[in-house]
């Protein structure tokens, strides 16, 4: 993985609302192929650091970039090359699953026949095919995550920042979610995942990154993270990271 092309960076990369710290002084490198989980607690920083990359954000200060290219001087670009989950997407109610995802090959100029080979084909893998045809705004939680997901993937990104991609899903759903994630990670994609499950991000993440209120506390795979906390368990470690202060550790 070491080897493997950078792809996304964050370079002393900080973001205030006002007077409140969100992020402060984020620096790490993501490969080609790595899929990295980005953990914390409610409020820690993590959407607000995929939205930096996503360039949705001006960071306060450092730099932010995707693909070689500055989040927020490239957006455009940046937009090209990213897949992109939030936590609650937002969805047209008045198209069914498969207009909004049709739409989605319009905007991104690609050709419906062949892209539509892999949609169908994932929308099987998540038993979501027979609801393609239906109206957005009848989907559940989970049949509209299922759809986002789709949407973020449609593309073919060089990139994945995903919020939460499993919840609301059933346990079999969400285990095809992360089979599906390890192959496009397998195919080159680089795979940044926002999760407090713990162990979905033991199960398929090359490296973990803890955020607590802003800050990086814990970066490097759950065994570094366990022996750096003399933790039997990624609970453990969690625990600690999350309830000490910076000062204290």
């Amino acid at each position: 993985m070491g080897d493997a092309p950078i792809t996304v960076t964050a370079e002393g990369l900080g973001k205030e609302f006002g007077e409140k710290v969100a992020l402060r002084d984020l620096s790490l490198s993501l490969h080609r192929g790595e899929i990295f989980g980005l953990l914390g607690p409610n409020g820690a920083g993590k959407s607000t650091t995929l939205n930096l990359w996503m360039g949705f954000l001006k960071p306060t200060r450092g730099r932010a970039t995707v693909c070689g290219l500055d989040c927020t001087r490239d957006h455009r670009a940046v937009m090209t090359r990213v897949g992109h989950l939030p936590e609650e997407p937002t969805l047209f109610d008045n198209l069914t699953g498969r207009e909004l995802l049709s739409f989605v090959l319009t905007m991104r100029g690609l050709s419906k026949a062949e892209r539509w080979r892999a949609l169908d084909a994932w929308a099987e893998r998540l038993g979501f095919a027979a609801d393609l045809d239906q109206l957005v705004a009848g989907y559940s939680m989970g049949m509209r995550k299922k759809l986002a997901l789709l949407a973020a993937m449609a593309h073919q990104p060089e990139v994945l920042l995903l919020d939460e991609p499993t919840n609301g899903l059933d346990p079999l759903v969400a285990r095809e979610v992360r089979d599906m994630l390890v192959e496009q990670a397998a195919a080159g994609v680089t795979v940044v995942l926002s999760t407090h499950l713990l162990d979905v991000a033991e199960r398929v993440c090359h490296r973990l990154g803890v955020i607590v209120r802003g800050e990086l506390r814990a970066l490097g795979d759950a065994s570094e993270i366990l022996a750096a906390t003399g933790s039997g368990t990624l609970e453990e470690a969690f625990l600690a990271l999350t309830a000490a202060p910076r000062s204290a550790r």
